[in-house]
């Protein structure tokens, strides 16, 4: 069954960041050290920890009530970890499902981990990153929460970046998933960039914004071989989907206290720099883009319910091209939310829908 649904903003009544996701088996992953709080009563969850996944530690949150469904969160960026800011965003969920926040490899304190103190070009180039090896990341930790929770299924959301690799997990593993929510779906990233810069273009000419045309023309259009200049063209298409959409509440983005510290945000600093470094590819230094040939068009068989939230004011990865996409899939169920208001990062409407679809039509 299919649906397209086109969500108007809800009132809201309470009050990330750019590019905005084997040998080891989950019988062989042991919880280690940093476990920041466990909560008294016997339904509650509350743990933030190390834990071994494919060959380095990676740290992962898990809070919530453990009776009730989990529902693992994946990153964008790749480097724009949610741990900090999730129960900000997702604190009222906490008593309907646990929620399971994983820095990826190269990003926050899985980075501050496993990085030296000092972090130079040589350390990029001694310790690439790769796409396939963050999604099999992402399945050797839902292995283990299935054994370790007791459970039989996840949900599954991910984010921009994030939406790679949990489609990529969704697709390789439909068994250890309940549904899969993307959030701002990317298609085929390349494409997608050079649609972005059409479209900022039109948009800086409409509103005779000198400023932005002079920095598009010195661009020129994409791919670039530079991730400067990816970093560059998106920053510039931030702004536009800024002036057209609702943004989240200011104090989504304070970290919470755990986090608010020297050591934290230099490890987030550092690993964005890093994993953005992977993500767009860097010609001067020889790095590959991660992105470059990621290209969904023709995966379009899924094994599991599939639900696109899309933000209508999104530049980067518009609906214009995953609304196509999302019609050729197959899926034993399928809706695709456009939300007016909505840009390519979360606000208050994207975390409504996600929570509807969960309750209404996972009925979880």
């Amino acid at each position: 069954m299919s649906s397209i649904l086109k969500v108007k903003p809800m009132k809201v009544t309470f009050s990330l960041i750019l590019f905005l996701v084997s040998f080891l088996s989950w019988p062989q992953l042991k919880e280690k050290g940093n476990i920041t709080n466990l909560a008294a009563t016997k339904d509650q969850i509350d743990e933030g920890k190390y834990i071994p996944i494919n060959g380095i530690e990676q740290w992962v949150t898990i809070k919530g009530n453990r009776t009730k469904p989990i529902v693992l969160f994946v990153h964008g960026g790749p480097g724009s970890v949610m741990s900090p800011y999730c129960e900000n965003m997702y604190g009222d969920w906490m008593q309907d499902y646990v929620l399971v926040n994983w820095d990826q490899r190269g990003a926050g304190r899985t980075f501050g981990r496993n990085a030296p103190d000092k972090v130079d070009e040589n350390y990029w180039l001694e310790n690439k990153l790769i796409l396939d090896q963050i999604v099999n990341d992402g399945i050797t930790l839902t292995e283990y929460l299935i054994q370790y929770l007791g459970t039989q299924k996840i949900v599954l959301i991910g984010t921009s970046w994030g939406s790679i690799v949990g489609a990529k997990m969704a697709i390789a593993r439909p068994d250890l998933f309940e549904a899969y929510l993307g959030h701002s779906q990317v298609v085929k990233f390349n494409e997608g960039l050079q649609y972005a810069y059409k479209k900022v273009r039109q948009l800086a000419e409409q509103a005779d914004d000198t400023v932005s045309l002079n920095k598009l023309n010195v661009l020129g259009k994409p791919p670039y071989n530079n991730a400067r200049n990816v970093g560059k063209l998106i920053r510039i298409i931030k702004a536009y989907e800024a002036k057209n959409s609702t943004p989240a509440p200011a104090r989504w983005w304070k970290p919470t206290p755990e986090y608010d510290n020297e050591v934290d945000r230099k490890n987030r600093y550092n690993g964005d720099d890093y994993s953005f470094l992977y993500f767009a590819g860097h010609g001067p230094l020889g790095v590959v883009s991660m992105a470059k040939e990621v290209n969904f068009r023709d995966v379009v068989e899924f094994e599991l319910p599939v639900y696109f939230i899309q933000g209508e004011m999104d530049i980067l990865t518009p609906s214009d091209l995953n609304k196509p996409y999302f019609d050729k899939i197959s899926a034993p169920d399928k809706a695709y939310y456009l939300l007016p208001d909505a840009a390519h990062g979360h606000n208050q409407s994207v975390v409504d829908t996600q929570y509807q679809i969960l309750r209404k039509k996972l009925k979880l």
